[in-house]
């Protein structure tokens, strides 16, 4: 790729090649400053009849200069480059998930040590990891070898042993998967990829076990010692094979590569590396959530360590089954505060799943949906704090009380306490009517604590600024700050628990437009006004039992961000808890949807 200067950067289109469809944008430097002016988009073309992708692409950019009245594409149906007066841009930049996005297989000695942190290195790279293989993970090595063939992956990735430690299993590892012959998912004609992250000593012989139908390369170790995770190489290679192997081979993206200025990112490896630069400029802690139809990608930064979790079967359309099946009808009605019918809601879901791309109609069903897609986001939250945690195998110091903790190994880093900022995008959050019931949401789900900062990503942006951070930081700042991000506003939450009608919390809120003073009582939700670029001075002090930040019954003062829904103070208690009768829960979900005038 060709070096770029950031001082001659004014135009920017960038794409996202999505499995269903690709969207266009356009950024541009208007007075010394870069913002989102247009966006178009059209529906992906990556598979049979067209089998071209850059055949969406260009659908895509026409739609764009047609708004922005900027040609784009010439005659020959190429990018016009550079920008000159009304026509052309001076880079173009492409992520993309079409095809089913990278899948990989990845393996390890020990699941919990050394295939985790295989498994990070790809989720944090942007694949979907279809299968975890170990040493000690119960199967045989027959059972192995057939899981691999059935699979047919993108690439694999090995880890195992630290430099100079464990020899035999990891070369055992590498002796169940060169048998097996994996065979890639885009064509039979080209080598299986495959990465060694493991004992550096190692490493010759491993290359000795495949034969030439592998192209086997080797990277430093992901744990070089037991304290300490190398995660960076594996990730740059696995973004170096992801242009070489997975998009040459898929239909017209030899051709997408021609055209763009900078390498092509997997679309959740953009939105992390988006989130990690805001996270590293801002100096804050950052969880971001994207919920599909068929997967909801969770994505953390907390002190600077970024993980991110593919939850395949949590999901608002294909996987909705997956969802009430996992949650439980129950969990899903506590959200709701009407009746509702148990065999019709159970045909929606099933509608749903067979009618992917359809939307509520009526109030029920998107009270149902969103109630839905609090417990795929709750769920899929779970399984990333239990996935998001320190090193395991690690000699620590521990309590009396951790020694009986299965997870005392490795502690969770994700602390809804320190959260600073929650990032919503997809469909059911980006979309819904209005944005209280986005907020509300999030708020449910995620539970944070203290104080949080609420956003949405306005127009799923995030993957092109994401592959933008790379060639120019500071305008993919600017948009991400200025365009990307729709403040909601703040949450204050108590964490603790007490009996309903208690006092909880005392608060005296102060600025340009609000002076408040009140106290709340356990189980109570209540909405202040606090409207775009306000900001508020919140003093609150909670009682012995609840803990804001500060510890418990201690008074914590901060400043709240507002937004286009307020400031929300919830005394609820953490974790949420909802009564188990039907007839109560439904009374105090009524008096909290009122509380926010949620529908």
């Amino acid at each position: 790729m060709k070096q770029l200067d950031p001082a001659r950067i004014n135009v920017i289109v960038a794409t996202d090649c999505g499995s269903t469809t690709t969207k266009a944008i356009l950024i541009e430097n208007i007075d010394g400053h870069y913002h989102q002016t247009w966006r178009g988009e059209a529906p992906t073309t990556v598979e049979e009849p067209v089998a071209d992708v850059t055949i969406g692409v260009v659908n895509a950019l026409t739609e764009l200069q047609e708004l922005a009245g900027r040609r784009l594409i010439d005659d020959d149906g190429q990018i016009i480059r550079p920008a000159a007066g009304k026509d052309g841009c001076d880079i173009y930049i492409s992520t993309s998930s079409a095809g089913g996005g990278l899948q990989m297989v990845v393996a390890g000695v020990i699941k919990e040590m050394t295939a985790a942190s295989a498994k990070r290195a790809a989720l944090g790279a942007g694949a979907i990891v279809m299968e975890v293989l170990a040493a000690n993970d119960k199967r045989k090595p027959h059972e192995q070898i057939q899981r691999i063939r059935e699979l047919r992956p993108d690439m694999m990735l090995i880890s195992g042993g630290t430099d100079g430690g464990n020899v035999n299993q990891v070369v055992q590892i590498a002796e169940r998967i060169a048998p097996a012959r994996p065979q890639p998912r885009f064509g039979s004609g080209y080598q299986m990829p495959v990465i060694f992250a493991g004992n550096k000593d190692v490493a010759p012989i491993v290359q000795k076990t495949f034969d030439d139908t592998v192209a086997l390369t080797v990277v430093d170790n992901l744990r070089p010692v037991l304290e300490r995770e190398n995660l960076g190489p594996a990730r740059d290679r696995i973004h170096d094979l992801f242009l070489e192997h997975v998009m040459a081979h898929a239909p017209g993206y030899d051709k997408l590569m021609n055209w763009a200025d900078a390498p092509i990112m997997p679309t959740p490896g953009a939105v992390g590396n988006i989130l990690q630069t805001i996270a590293k400029k801002q100096n804050f802690n950052v969880v971001g959530v994207d919920i599909g139809g068929a997967t909801t990608d969770v994505f953390s930064v907390f002190d600077g360590v970024f993980n991110r979790t593919v939850s395949a079967n949590l999901g608002m359309s294909y996987s909705i089954s997956n969802v009430v099946a996992e949650a439980t009808l129950p969990n899903v009605l506590r959200w709701v505060h009407f009746d509702m019918d148990e065999r019709a809601l159970r045909n929606r879901v099933k509608n749903k799943m067979i009618r992917p791309t359809t939307i509520p109609q009526t109030l029920e069903s998107l009270v149902f949906e969103q109630a839905i897609s609090r417990e795929a986001l709750r769920l899929a939250y779970i399984q990333h704090k239990e996935f998001a945690t320190t090193l395991k195998g690690v000699q620590q110091q521990r309590t009396v009380g951790e020694m009986f903790n299965q997870q005392a190994g490795g502690q969770c880093i994700v602390d809804n306490m320190r959260l600073d900022l929650l990032i919503a995008s997809g469909g059911v959050l980006s979309h819904a009517p209005r944005m209280q019931q986005t907020a509300a949401m999030l708020v449910d789900a995620f539970e944070p604590e203290g104080f949080t900062t609420l956003a949405k990503d306005s127009i799923f942006m995030m993957p092109h600024l994401g592959v933008l951070a790379e060639v120019h930081p500071q305008a993919a700042l600017e948009v991400f700050e200025k365009d990307c991000l729709i403040y909601l506003g703040t949450c204050v939450a108590a964490k603790g628990t007490a009996k309903p009608g208690k006092d909880c919390i005392s608060y005296r809120i102060s600025g340009k437009t609000v002076n408040e003073t009140g106290t709340m009582r356990f189980g109570d939700l209540k909405l202040v006004p606090l409207g775009q670029g306000e900001v508020a001075q919140v003093v609150v002090e909670p009682t012995r039992h609840f803990d804001l930040g500060a510890g418990p019954g201690k008074k914590v003062e901060r400043e709240a961000r507002g937004g286009t829904v307020g400031l929300i103070l919830d005394a609820r208690g953490r974790p949420l808890e909802l009564p188990t009768d039907r007839a109560a829960c439904r009374e105090v979900t009524t008096r909290w949807v009122n509380a926010l005038s949620l529908y």
